[in-house]
């Protein structure tokens, strides 16, 4: 059985110092609406300039936003935040495999989704690939009043919730959630909640017939720990052209019930041992040194007190502090703000992340493609060494770039995205089938159409099987006019979390009177840095998402 964190004395908190902290976040919240001039944040937020400007910088120097031209835009490493709760609830780690499963064996989408509030969260989805297709996301907020697991979390409030849910359906709750898509003109729907929800407690399922958008249907049950409590809400999600409410129960609901069941004993499962307790040390001064007044230390330490509560059953006050390095102190201030704020609970002495933590622009960013992932440290690597950048994936024996910054020159290397080269030419791709095992990599070098497309191109299996063997030493590739004359290009691998490369970063430039090892050396830092930044940030973005 899954147990909660044990109870410990609860050491006295105190009153929290909200200010900075919570200017950071509003920022962070306006942000979610897309990229934004820092005149459009004072507007946003109420904020006066100066501190927008500071909180921008802060959050600029953590990695957590970038500047796109004269816009300020949420940056994967944003996604921290969110990665927090989602890891300390333990949901997505325990429950993406049979939830992916279930989407397959229906052929429809599943979606897991927990209470936040008098709304619906989401915190995985596995969506079906379709013309028409379900584009909720993780973190996504839905009014209760207008999704299947709604009347499934509305049957364990009490009056006070009620009551609460009325005011802000009535359009005077005192905090209105920012929900993912609005009820305005939808107040048939919330009238219905009640009567879904008593439907519910009577059948042991619900049911989205229409009611946020024309054509979406879904039916809803209940994953319980094993105290009783419900975990999330399991959805099987389609549309009208495919199913009516009822051929999507009949079609679904046995294998929906026959699946939570097995989510079921997943979490009641003994728990994997604890990870051991984080040390950290607190960098909030070197980067105070390094900016002085522009950067806001506090709101640096009440960030990185919320990435510390990634722990299953939250953290003590002395836990946060040990793992961020800050004195008991601050890391108290920083627990009742987030407290205060609605972004952490603390029970029994220990502090634990609400799924509100989601709203901190992990939506936004939790669908991004390796390709967007990959163009930002693209151009800054083309604005520091001047040549042409691009991103490629193997598919068959040739690489189609997916991602390209060109170098703004009169001569400049001519290649778009779509486009495809043979992977045994070029420096990606050999990078690529470097990173396949050596059977598979000469399989492909077999079945290429080994032609001479310069002077200079290798087309001998064993010899290129021997170039593939020293890439995958050495980290690298350079190929030097094997394309095309007079072009040169030098490419590392991107690996994902687990290790593997899913894709290759290159830069190409004319080859000219330079020796190549002189083009080596002066280029590979910077790819080799231009990589990891990528990887950093894939890794960020995709690790809770399901494989």
């Amino acid at each position: 059985m899954r147990q909660t964190a044990p109870r410990t004395s609860v050491e006295p908190v105190a009153e929290p110092a909200v200010g900075p902290l919570e200017r950071g976040l509003q920022v962070v919240r306006a942000l979610c609406d897309g990229p934004q001039r820092p005149a459009d944040l004072v507007r946003g937020t109420g904020l006066v300039r100066s501190t927008v400007d500071r909180v921008v910088s802060t959050l600029a120097q953590m990695g957590y936003v970038r500047w796109q031209g004269r816009e300020v835009a949420p940056a994967p490493r944003l996604m921290e935040l969110g990665n927090a709760y989602l890891t300390a609830g333990g949901l997505p780690a325990a429950l993406a495999a049979p939830a992916l499963e279930l989407s397959e064996a229906l052929d429809e989408s599943v979606s897991l989704a927990v209470a936040d509030r008098d709304g619906v969260r989401f915190v995985l989805q596995s969506p079906r690939r379709r013309a028409m297709s379900v584009s909720f996301r993780v973190g996504d907020l839905l009014p209760a009043e207008l999704c299947a697991p709604g009347a499934i979390f509305a049957a364990d409030w009490d009056t006070t919730a009620w009551h609460a849910w009325e005011r802000r359906v009535a359009g005077a709750h005192d905090d209105v959630p920012r929900f993912s898509v609005p009820a305005e003109g939808r107040a048939d729907a919330a009238a219905r909640l009640r009567r879904r929800t008593a439907d519910f407690e009577r059948t042991g399922w619900a049911e989205d017939d229409q009611l946020i958008e024309p054509g979406l249907i879904a039916i809803a049950v209940p994953a319980r720990t094993p105290d009783g409590a419900v975990a999330c809400a399991v959805s099987v999600v389609s549309h009208t052209s495919r199913h009516t409410v009822a051929s999507l129960r009949e079609h679904a609901l046995p294998e929906l019930r026959a699946s939570v069941r097995r989510m079921e004993a997943a979490l009641a499962a003994p728990p994997a041992a604890p990870p051991a307790r984080r040390t950290g040390v607190d960098r909030s001064r070197e980067a105070k040194e390094e900016l002085g007044p522009d950067f806001l230390q506090s709101l640096q330490r009440g960030l990185a007190v919320m990435v510390a509560l990634d722990v299953p059953g939250g953290a003590t006050i002395a836990e946060a502090a040990a793992a961020t390095g800050l004195p008991r102190a601050t890391a108290r201030r920083a627990l009742a703000s987030l407290c205060a704020l609605g972004y952490a609970a603390e029970s029994g002495g220990r502090f634990a992340l609400l799924p509100r933590v989601l709203d901190l622009g992990y939506a936004g960013l939790s669908g991004l493609t390796l390709e967007e992932i990959a163009a930002p440290h693209l151009r800054r690597l083309v604005e520091e060494v001047g040549d042409s950048a691009s991103l490629s994936v193997l598919e068959g024996a040739d690489v189609r770039y997916v991602a390209r910054a060109p170098a703004g020159r009169i001569m400049s290397v001519a290649i778009s995205v779509g486009t495809r080269f043979p992977a045994y030419a070029t420096s990606m791709g050999r990078v690529l089938l470097a990173g396949l095992d050596e059977a598979t990599a000469r399989d492909l070098l077999e079945r290429s159409d080994r032609r001479a497309l310069t002077a200079r191109t290798r087309t001998g299996v064993a010899d290129l099987a021997r170039e593939v063997a020293r890439v995958r030493a050495d980290g690298h590739a350079l190929v030097d006019q094997e394309l095309e004359e007079g072009l040169r290009s030098l490419a590392v691998p991107v690996r994902d979390r687990a290790g593997r490369v899913v894709a290759a970063a290159n830069l190409a430039a004319h080859a000219g009177p330079e020796p190549p090892e002189r083009t080596r050396e002066r280029l590979l830092p910077a790819l080799a840095a231009a990589a990891r930044a990528i990887e950093t940030d894939l890794a960020v973005v995709t690790e809770h998402r399901p494989r």
